[in-house]
Parts: structure tokens; C-alpha cells; sequence
């Protein structure tokens, strides 16, 4: 039997010193569903990156510390706010989608 608790797991994270988005509309990529993410990225005041992260796949908060320092590493965004809803995605689905997100800021596809 686990000893982590049933629910959902809630993480944040936090990244400064990166690029300004500037302003631009709410992006979501993705689908809530199983074994898939939603991702939102938002628009915020300062010069911070922030992630969320809301996820059904307890206990994997060092693979998000991962995933989220890799997305930072490759887009090193300032002003945003992500918000991440997961119901058991993949690292690999979790980049893609952030990629796809970050795209959408651009006026390309999310």
C-alpha cells in the first residue's frame, strides 16, 4: 500500500531572470483526459515565470522539477503564468504540449 495520499498533488515553481513575453491572449494547448495535460499559459505582471501544477500522478515531484527546468532552459520566458492541470502525462507529452503553448503566444498553432 502507497503512503501517498489520494487526490490530486498540487506543485509550483518559479523562474526569473528570463525573456518578456509582452502581452498576449490566454493560450491553452491540450486536453484534460486520461493519461493526457491541459496547459495554459497566461499573461502576468512582473518578470517571473510561474508553473502550477495541479496532477493525478502523485509523488513525481522531482520529474516536473525536471520537465519544468527543461522547458525554462529552452524558452527562459519572463511574465507568464502556466498552468498545468495533468491527468498522468508523460514528461514527453508535458514538453510537447509546453512547446505547443509557447508557439501559441507567437500567433502559431497551440
Amino acid at each position: 500500500m502507497s503512503d501517498i495520499p489520494a487526490g490530486l498533488e498540487t506543485l509550483d515553481f518559479s523562474f526569473s531572470g528570463g525573456r518578456p513575453a509582452g502581452a498576449f491572449a490566454p493560450v491553452l494547448a491540450g486536453v484534460v483526459g486520461s493519461g493526457n495535460l491541459e496547459i495554459l499559459l497566461e499573461a502576468a505582471e512582473g518578470t517571473d515565470c510561474v508553473v502550477h501544477v495541479e496532477t493525478s500522478a502523485r509523488g513525481f515531484a522531482p520529474i516536473w522539477q525536471a520537465v519544468v527546468n527543461d522547458f525554462n532552459a529552452r524558452h527562459a520566458l519572463a511574465g507568464v503564468r502556466v498552468s498545468i492541470n495533468d491527468m498522468g502525462a508523460t514528461p514527453a507529452v508535458v514538453s510537447l504540449r509546453l512547446d505547443q503553448a509557447v508557439a501559441g503566444i507567437h500567433g502559431g498553432t497551440a
